[in-house]
């Protein structure tokens, strides 16, 4: 069970002081726990702190990096049963799902410590014209230094890790601040990381207020910034960074596409999956399906029987899909999208009512774009269905969005295939399957609304470090 109290983590110590941030369980809506919350000062002395262990860091061995992670998986592995339980409680994470987090978790440190060893340069023939004879160069990556992450709260553990976990293969200090509704995730992986061999103030955990984590934003000494979160706060973070570069996954309204020879079956399965799991709150939830007008009776038929059987409830109970969302303010909002929808003249196909914190898993038909529940992203278990006739005009309707970040495709049309892939404006699309589709190792993250930058282990690696450039002159020539 979970504690009565955490720490925060300052300069890789527990720290047992501070203003109080109650946990509750996402679906009682009891507290269940309580974290210390750090202030603006501890942020500032993370900054420090970080700061004097970025020579410490950079000046660790690829061989100790990949030892660190690999200690990392190890305790992770003894405890994913707790942490599994951890995610059901403070973040409404069907038990199942939780852990199926835990195992993602354990896919990123252990790619992180593969990575952590083969971070390339390249050496450069320079000699291109007769003025640059004898000249060669080599360039290899080294790290910018300090980072600062903010995560979200939908996957407190893994989005955490995908920041964590290139930071230390890349030999960057960091501090995190996770997000207030599910910081126990993090603090526990501070936990973790405390007992490693990583150098003296390496790493903060700081659970705090937007506005005592301004540091994070806009201190010159952190050399890099990677947000998590919805994009008006993205957006102005990224206004305020200064001259840090910037990683921004800011989510979607992501689009599915059914072509008339997709298998409806299988199309079906996957699109259960790809709107409800996690209650829709993930950033590539399917919230807009496009289905050929040949079979789209049939799969909305089928699609609205399977989402009609998912049971909703506590998140403890093996059998529960859709857990609550993340607090009864959001499981209100979605419910009075889906009310404003159905006065424009949508139709619910199925689902549609709240209960408490849950959300019963909805589809809606007849729905204009310029509604929120198609247009905004909804981050509950709601999505709309309408028909196409023409593959080109289902690509225009995907497109027609402020976001960008995947799109899913099911055809079997390789032309079609590879013409969604040419004009989706997206960061990722996956054919045959849904936009929801994620493995750790992959590059992630959006175009327009949606961000900017990518995530996936080795993409974060290669924003956490930079190319140095040696040039050399008449070498190997003087004996």
């Amino acid at each position: 069970m979970l504690k009565s109290q955490y720490p925060f983590y300052l300069g890789n110590k527990p720290i047992q002081g501070g203003a109080d941030l109650p946990v509750t369980n996402k679906y009682t809506g009891e507290i269940v726990s309580h974290v210390y919350k750090s202030d603006r000062a501890t942020v500032e002395k993370a900054i420090e702190l970080a700061t004097a262990a970025a020579k410490p860091m950079r000046e660790l061995p690829s061989y100790k990096k990949q030892d660190i992670l690999y200690q990392i998986i190890d305790k992770i592995v003894k405890r994913q049963n707790e942490l599994a339980l951890v995610l059901a409680i403070e973040a409404g994470k069907p038990i199942r799902d939780s852990r199926g987090e835990i195992i993602r978790l354990i896919d990123t440190f252990r790619i992180a410590a593969e990575e952590a060893v083969r971070i390339y340069g390249e050496v450069m023939p320079l000699d291109i014209s007769a003025r640059a004879e004898g000249y060669q160069a080599l360039w290899k990556r080294f790290p910018v230094g300090p980072c600062s992450f903010i995560t979200p709260f939908n996957f407190p553990m893994n989005l955490a890790a995908h920041k964590i976990a290139p930071a230390i293969a890349a030999g960057c200090p960091f501090i995190l601040k996770p997000a207030s509704a599910t910081p126990i995730s993090s603090i526990i992986l501070g936990e973790i990381m405390a007992d490693t061999a990583l150098p003296e103030g390496a790493f903060s955990i700081l659970p705090c207020s937007h506005r005592d984590a301004e540091p994070m934003v806009t201190d010159d000494r952190i050399k890099h910034l990677s947000f998590t979160g919805s994009p008006d706060v993205g957006w102005d973070i990224k206004a305020r960074c200064g001259k840090k570069t910037i990683t921004l996954e800011l989510g979607g309204n992501a689009a599915c596409i059914v072509d008339s020879g997709a298998d409806i079956e299988y199309a079906v399965k996957r699109l259960i999956m790809g709107a409800f799991y996690q209650s829709g709150q993930s950033c590539i939830s399917v919230q807009r399906i496009i289905v050929h007008e040949k079979i789209y009776d049939r799969l909305k038929a089928r699609f609205a029987e399977e989402a009609a059987k998912l049971k909703y409830g506590n998140p403890l109970s093996e059998d529960t899909f859709l857990g609550p969302l993340i607090s009864l303010d959001d499981a209100k909002r979605v419910e009075s999208w889906v009310n404003e929808a159905v006065a424009a003249g949508a139709k619910i196909v199925t689902g549609g009512r709240r209960h408490d914190a849950c959300y019963e898993a909805t589809i809606l038909e007849n729905v204009r774009p310029d509604l929120k529940v198609s247009c905004v992203e909804v981050f509950g278990p709601v999505t709309t269905i309408e028909p196409f006739s023409d593959f080109a005009k289902a690509v225009a309707i995907a497109n027609d969005s402020r976001y960008g970040l995947q799109a899913g495709v099911f055809t079997d049309n390789l032309d079609r295939a590879f013409y969604a892939y040419n004009e989706l404006e997206v960061g990722g699309v996956v054919i045959n399957d849904v936009p929801s589709f994620r493995v750790d190792n992959m590059p992630y993250g959006g175009v327009k609304n949606s961000g900017i930058g990518r995530e996936g282990v080795r993409y974060a690696i290669e924003a956490m470090t930079e190319m140095k450039l040696m040039v050399m002159n008449n070498f190997g020539k003087r004996i």
